[in-house]
């Protein structure tokens, strides 16, 4: 019998596409004969993942899971991807996107790292492997994210959540502050930011966190804009300074007036909160995770689509 070695199993997967503990047992049921080891995963079902892995996963879910941790707390929200809408309220995958949002409490934010811890006797990774050989349709595990906080809150929220599922959406957002003020009022003041940031997509938490190539790329077109007005060169530059001004109030979290009452801004409401408390609040981080984002989805013709079905009849 061959010795089942790492990178026995290695090849094995790179050919099939399933995950490393199926080949590992593939291998160990065929003795280590490669071709035999293929053929198994195939009666088992399970190659038929790599036979989906280029179709474009668009739709599914994104997952919330919170834990208090004494005077702190720990979140994490996951985008878990399919090919279909319909698939997205399939029981078995909502409870899959459910329970790897649960493991992801655990993993420090990275995605590969998510993907390569242990899950139910496997992998994560492994996991939704076999959820596509079991459901039939590809399925990624795209974006995680992870926040935590030794005193504080983390608020969470989810758009668009299904029915009957209220941590699970569309889009899911994550805010922690840290303070040391009531938690109950912290985590709330968490969730009114998680869900303002959920409807105006902020590009940073602050400032000094904006991305320096669009700040530059704004400052290029409204300097343009502004010479193109024909104004003297000290009046066109006040003129770019303040609709930088107008994109720090529009991209920076911290600078957005805050939906629920556009007279404050989210600094003011974080300001105002400190103190009704009597005790300093800092939002130290957040992210926003929205189903899709990013990826280029395949367009389709209907009407081609159903005349090709009917014969054009």
């Amino acid at each position: 019998m061959a010795e089942i070695t790492a990178l026995l199993v290695k090849a094995l997967r790179d050919k099939s596409g399933v995950g490393m503990m199926d080949c590992k047992k593939a291998l160990q049921e065929t003795e280590g004969d490669m071709e035999a080891a293929i053929d198994w995963l195939r009666a088992k079902g399970l190659s038929k993942a790599a036979k989906k892995a280029d179709r474009v996963a668009a739709e599914g879910v994104v997952a919330v899971a919170t834990r208090v941790d004494g005077a702190g707390m720990t979140a994490a929200v996951i985008e878990l991807n399919a090919e279909t809408d319909f698939v997205a309220r399939n029981d078995g995958f909502q409870a899959a996107a459910r329970k790897i949002g649960a493991a992801a409490l655990d993993v420090d934010g990275d995605v590969d790292a998510l993907r390569a811890s242990p899950f139910e006797g496997a992998t994560v990774g492994d996991a939704v492997t076999a959820l596509v050989a079991t459901i039939g349709e590809n399925m990624m595990l795209r974006r995680s994210a992870r926040f935590s906080v030794s005193q504080g809150a983390i608020g969470a929220y989810v758009h668009g959540a299904l029915a009957g599922a209220p941590d699970l959406g569309r889009i899911g957002v994550l805010v922690a502050v840290e303070g040391a003020g009531d938690q109950a009022t912290l985590r709330e003041l968490a969730r009114n930011i998680a869900l303002h940031a959920a409807a105006t997509a902020p590009l940073s938490l602050s400032v000094d966190d904006l991305d320096p190539a669009a700040v530059d790329r704004e400052r290029a077109i409204f300097t343009e804009q502004s010479i193109a007005s024909g104004k003297p060169a000290s009046v066109a530059e006040k003129m770019v300074e303040g609709r930088i001004r107008k994109f720090y109030e529009e991209a920076v979290l911290l600078k957005q007036a805050y939906v629920r009452d556009p007279a404050i801004t989210i600094e003011g409401l974080v300001a105002q909160t400190a103190k009704d408390l009597g005790s300093p609040i800092k939002v130290v981080g957040f992210t926003r995770l929205a189903l899709g984002e990013g990826v280029e989805k395949e367009a389709s013709d209907f009407a081609a689509e159903v005349a090709s079905m009917t014969g054009g009849n």
